[in-house]
């Protein structure tokens, strides 16, 4: 007779999200992003699967001082359309990074996470701030989940 492994399926009930702090100085866009996106999915769990967020909350600190390598900051432009004739606006990455370094970091990741309703679910749990200072000390303080930085040096 053949014994047979019993399957387990990740339900609603077994996530328990736990929150990780990245801090974003002098570590470049994308992979900072990537990182950031495999977390929000929980790609890194065992339970991962892909029809419910079985993602941790992230949050991002020192986001004015992440590094662009290349010439993004003056080639990379990110278009927008009205739907009217003549509506199409564009920026370059550099005048978002000196607006708003915070917006250039979520449309980043933003991209990397799945085109659907768990994927708004998954980015709703990213928090991103400018300099070192954020209000979740609390989540991170609580006793089942401690924050980790999960971003190694390159």
């Amino acid at each position: 007779m053949i014994k047979q492994n019993k399957v387990f399926n990740t339900s609603i009930k077994d996530i328990k999200p736990k929150w990780h702090v990245i801090d974003a100085s002098d570590k470049a866009l994308g992979r900072v992003s990537s990182e950031i996106a495999k977390i929000l999915q929980g790609k890194h769990k065992v339970t991962y699967v892909p029809y419910i967020n079985t993602g941790d909350h992230v949050i991002v600190i020192n986001a004015e001082k992440i590094k662009i390598t290349g010439k993004k900051l003056e080639q990379k432009t990110y278009y927008r359309h009205s739907g009217y004739p003549g509506g199409i606006k564009h920026k370059t990455l550099g005048k978002i990074m000196d607006e708003s370094p915070v917006e250039a970091i979520k449309h980043s990741v933003k991209g990397m996470l799945p085109k659907n309703i768990v994927g708004k679910k998954m980015l709703s749990r990213l928090k991103i701030y400018v300099g070192d200072k954020h209000k979740h000390q609390a989540q991170l303080e609580s006793g089942e989940s401690l924050a980790t930085p999960i971003v190694k040096e390159d």
